[in-house]
């Protein structure tokens, strides 16, 4: 019996024989999509797996999953800033020697304490929501455990 060239071997088969195909614009984007979709890499491995009858695997894409990285990116973004701020506004207390100019310190940078905390409470709702649709999503109702302990603030 023939070894299969599976693409994983240590040793490559040259590749000697070509095959031309002609296509029409909207065949060749069509094709295009679905090796995009697949688990190819190049347009050569999607076509030679669909003549030689080999499985084509196709990314699965998991739209709660997108919007959770979208989110959770957007939050990223929003966070740094909130933490490049209040890097700079320890260093502004560091300077101070008084204590009023301490207490202006306190009342000035008490609404960023704010922003910060609620960011924080974002980020929680959003993780929680997304474990719970995952959970939905993976597990049958009857076999689903508790959902995340949650901590609120006192």
């Amino acid at each position: 019996m023939g070894k299969k060239n599976t693409g994983m071997d240590k040793t490559k088969t040259k590749r000697i024989k070509w095959l031309t195909v002609r296509m029409n614009e909207e065949e060749s984007q069509a094709f295009e999509a679905l090796q995009r979709q697949s688990t190819c890499q190049t347009a050569s491995e999607y076509v030679r797996k669909a003549v030689l009858g080999n499985p084509l695997v196709r990314h699965y894409r998991n739209q709660s999953l997108d919007d959770f990285e979208k989110s959770m990116l957007l939050l990223k973004a929003e966070l740094k800033t909130i933490s490049d701020n209040f890097d700079e506004a320890i260093r502004q207390l560091r300077t101070l020697k008084h204590l009023p100019g301490i207490q202006q310190w306190i009342l000035l940078n008490e609404a960023d304490k704010t922003h910060l905390f609620k960011k924080i409470d974002t980020i929680s709702t959003t993780i929680e929501k997304a474990y719970e649709l995952w959970l939905r999503e993976s597990t049958p109702s009857e076999a689903r455990p508790n959902p995340l302990p949650t901590t609120k603030k006192k």
